[in-house]
């Protein structure tokens, strides 16, 4: 009786820890959920898919009038979420093209991260987007250098540059770099692009990246 009810305790404490894993991001799921049940998601959208510079850009539709985009970006997600909640993340739509940012909160999670670990977290969401959608365009931005998260640039760096090498060798796949955009003449990165928080962007700053991305938006 003993080995039974110990049994049942660890299966116990390992579906909580399960749970509690994912229960960061459970309700932003969710309300993605409610919305595709309140209003159907359009077929041959632009999809959206990352953390919070995407959930901030929430009129992001505003800065590409002649595009239809769904928004599915949560707020401090990483790589490993975007893996942990890919079904919920990629089933209800039919898009003709997903662009990801994602990557930084990985190493702000961890600073000693070594960027294999995002790039092969990466590519393992980008496995299973092409389980599902084998030919559609999947574009991945890059990891922006925040002045708040200056000590970490060294490891993104590295990460653009795996994920730069293998989005080129995948066919209807592109590297956004959005690094270049972002610096002054000086080759700074322009601080006048972010908010208070040294992290986020002003409009002004997805401005930038508008300029950026529409050349590769179908």
């Amino acid at each position: 009786m003993k080995k039974i009810f110990s049994a049942f305790l660890l299966l116990y404490f390992a579906l909580s820890f399960s749970q509690d894993k994912k229960s960061m991001f459970w309700q932003d799921i969710q309300n993605f959920k409610k919305a595709d049940q309140e209003n159907t998601p359009p077929k041959d959208a632009i999809l959206l898919i990352g953390s919070s510079s995407f959930t901030k850009w929430t009129d992001v539709a505003s800065y590409f009038p002649d595009k239809t985009i769904i928004n599915r970006g949560f707020g401090g997600s990483r790589m490993t979420d975007l893996n942990d909640f890919a079904d919920d993340l990629l089933n209800p739509y039919q898009p003709k093209q997903i662009i990801i940012y994602c990557g930084d909160n990985d190493f702000a999670d961890n600073h000693d991260l070594k960027a294999q670990i995002v790039v092969d977290r990466f590519k393992t969401f980008y496995k299973k987007i092409r389980q599902r959608f084998p030919d559609i365009e999947v574009d991945f931005i890059s990891i922006k250098f925040s002045p708040s998260r200056e000590i970490l640039w060294p490891q993104m760096k590295e990460t653009n540059k795996k994920i730069a090498a293998f989005m080129k060798k995948e066919p209807n796949a592109e590297f956004i770099d959005i690094t270049k955009a972002m610096e002054d003449s000086n080759g700074k990165v322009r601080r006048d692009l972010f908010v208070e928080d040294m992290l986020h962007l002003t409009p002004e700053g997805y401005k930038v990246w508008t300029k950026v991305m529409k050349h590769y938006m179908k």
